[in-house]
């Protein structure tokens, strides 16, 4: 299937706007805020799921027959867990447990929009307590399990927190320590049953297990008080963002925003219905997760928990010869961060790497034969059961779908996700600030570099950026270009208690509508697709008067079978640009056996040969990617500890925070550009 050609812009201007065209008469699209009539709030998605599938399974969690340490050659211990089959609850089952829930919240004191807080981990509870909240219209906080402690008291004193749902790991390893910080608390309530007592908590803080607030909340007494449900437009989230640049800004969600941002992504997945079963392992405190969640929710599919550490058979945390949650669910859908993808692409990569001669020629021979004969259309059944199907199973074997958000995905891992995974990758464009909705690429449109056509929900536009020399009134270079600014019932309702951050990012039109201004930078090609191609804050102009994008920089040298991670840096002052890189250990290990260096992981990477070595790869892999000369690191520093959000890094979506590695590293940025 083609392309539509030449898809025109709404008001005849190159810069837009631009909305998604009609399939069968190619006019433009009006834009659509709802899935289905008289379903216009979130509270009501969950009862027609329960009426439309009240028997079919909901929710799933694998049932742990036995945990254990496993002691690795390194010394360190890694616990290790033996997992059993999903445990279901039913659709009717999930809306009873919900509505028990949020009248026990009632019971404890929770008022109708007045906010209360999740901070959880994903798992089939922070749904049920979502529900209970949009039920009982208690806007929801929702906060990222890996937020510090500084960051975890701003979003619950800012948004005046008295009830909090959060699991024992992290009241005991992040909420313990801030209590005190939080002086409006007064209830915790605890998703897992286990234990039933509490002690040592400050004075004035009930701690409770989400099963005893759940049958408060069925005595008859209390389930005969009259609930207050929403409207459209009262908000239904306050969604903390990952904060990549400063402390966390809350963003307002309303129930209208979500159920627009749901009906635009559920339209792009081809013959969505119930008969789907969707693998959820993604933060649920993410915009991208949640949404996914919710089309699942309201198209009657399954949805099976999991947890980037036990999601397949060789995740960290599955012991060995157990099967991962992937293997025993068998999803047909999957939302994943390129972070995730990324990983799933080397490792296998490698493992090709590793075979006989014979075996590496068919499988490239079989991969390029595949990759031309999707471009043409066609399928290629006897490359997928005899080639691809060790490599499909990874993921289960019936995954049909695969969207991917979060961050730039990479042309090579998308297109062997393609084609080694046997399914489609639809690369997707959002924010929190537009409920996740943007753009998502056609199912079909296996071309690379591009995040597809704006959702019936949106329309975008280009504004100009003169500094970056971005202008999309004239349509030249030779398509028009400049920052993505999207309108639509998707865009939230700006951020809390933040006028003057309201007033730079969000307006509203001459007809009511509003627009975000993304600070992103695009580029309209002839068919209506959008590529991302700059980000305002990832520009920097160095001491001869070049731009370099770092993200773009970055996004290149990722493919290179020695990064694993990589930030670019450059300081306006200076001529050249530098780098950090956390190396790829096996690929690293291997290079310094055959330079015969010998030593720990950190004395590898401290090591001056090495970091020459991988300068010089670097440098080769960036010229074989037409990078400028002048875009290329001249310097690198090699990182021995990954960044995972934990290391306060990177954000909760793999992206990098600037800032604190700049901090990180301001020690190895002065060696670099003074010449230590």
């Amino acid at each position: 299937m083609k392309l539509k050609e030449d898809m025109n812009p709404l008001l005849g201007r190159p810069a837009g706007p631009y909305r998604a065209t009609n399939h069968e008469d190619g006019s433009q699209q009006k834009l659509v805020s709802s899935l289905h009539p008289g379903v216009d709030t979130l509270d009501k998605v969950m009862e027609h799921g329960a009426a439309r599938f009240p028997e079919r399974n909901c929710l799933g969690t694998r049932e742990v027959l036995s945990e254990e340490d496993e002691l690795q050659p390194n010394g360190k211990v890694f616990k290790k867990v033996i997992l059993g089959e999903y445990q279901w609850m039913s659709y009717e089952e999930t809306y009873q447990a919900a509505v028990c829930f949020g009248s026990g919240l009632a019971a404890l004191g929770q008022r109708p929009q007045c906010n209360i807080a999740i901070f959880c981990e994903t798992r089939a509870e922070w749904m049920i307590a979502a529900q209970a909240c949009f039920i009982y219209n208690f806007p929801l906080v929702t906060l990222y399990s890996t937020l510090g402690g500084a960051a975890i008291a701003h979003g619950l004193n800012e948004t005046e927190i008295t009830h909090i749902i959060t699991s024992k790991d992290l009241l005991h390893s992040r909420l313990k320590d801030i209590l005190l910080e939080v002086p409006r608390l007064q209830h915790i309530i605890v998703v897992d049953s286990k234990p039933t007592s509490w002690p040592g908590f400050p004075r004035g803080i009930m701690v409770h297990n989400m099963d005893a607030v759940q049958e408060l909340g069925s005595r008859p007494d209390n389930m005969a008080v009259a609930r207050r449900r929403p409207v459209p437009s009262d908000i239904a989230v306050i969604m903390y963002t990952s904060g990549s640049t400063g402390i966390p800004k809350g963003v307002m969600i309303s129930h209208s925003n979500i159920i627009a941002g749901v009906t635009g992504m559920a339209e792009r997945i081809p013959d969505l219905d119930e008969t789907d079963t969707y693998i959820g392992y993604l933060p649920l405190a993410h915009v991208l997760e949640l949404s996914a969640e919710m089309v699942c929710i309201s198209h009657g599919c399954c949805i099976g928990y999991s947890s980037p550490q036990t999601l397949a058979d060789q995740s960290t945390k599955i012991k060995k010869g157990s099967k991962g949650d992937t293997s025993v669910l068998k999803p047909t859908l999957m939302a994943a961060v390129p972070e995730i993808m990324d990983r799933i692409y080397k490792n296998v990569m490698t493992k090709v790497e590793e075979m006989s001669s014979v075996q590496r020629t068919l499988f490239v021979l079989a991969y390029n034969y595949k990759m031309e004969q999707i471009t043409k259309g066609y399928k290629t059944p006897l490359c997928d059961s005899l080639v691809f199907r060790k490599v499909r199973s990874l993921l289960g074997g019936h995954m049909r779908v695969l969207l991917s958000g979060g961050a730039p995905l990479s042309a090579a891992t998308q297109r062997f996700m393609n084609i080694c995974l046997c399914c489609p990758v639809g690369q997707g464009y959002g924010l929190t600030e537009t409920c996740g909705a943007g753009t998502i690429s056609e199912m079909w449109d296996y071309s690379t570099g591009r995040v597809g056509a704006p959702l019936i929900c949106s329309e975008i536009t280009l504004k100009d950026w003169e500094e970056g020399d971005y202008i999309g009134r004239d349509g030249h270079k030779p398509h028009p270009r400049g920052e993505i600014v999207i309108g639509g019932p998707n865009v939230t309702m700006g951020y809390y208690k933040n006028e003057v951050k309201n007033r730079e990012d969000f307006f509203v039109d001459s007809n009511g509508q509003r627009w975000f201004c993304t600070g992103d930078i695009g580029e309209f090609l002839p068919d209506g697709c959008l590529k991302i191609i700059d980000r305002k804050k990832d520009l920097v102009k160095l001491q001869a008067g070049e731009y370099v994008s770092l993200g773009k920089v970055e996004a290149m040298l990722k493919n290179c079978p020695f990064v694993d991670n990589i930030c670019a840096y450059a300081n306006s002052d200076q001529s050249y640009v530098i780098g950090f890189v956390v190396p790829n250990q096996k690929q690293l290990m291997a290079l310094a056996e055959q330079r015969g260096l010998r030593g720990s992981w950190e004395e590898i990477c401290n090591n001056p040969d090495m970091e020459r070595d991988v300068l010089h790869i670097i440098t080769e892999a960036a010229l074989s990617a037409k990078l400028e000369r002048f875009e290329i690191p001249r310097k690198i520093r090699l990182s021995a500890e990954p960044w995972t959000p934990e290391t306060g890094l990177v954000t909760d979506a793999f992206k990098l925070k600037r800032k604190e590695l700049k901090s990180h590293y301001q020690e190895d940025i002065e060696r670099m550009y003074g010449g230590k």
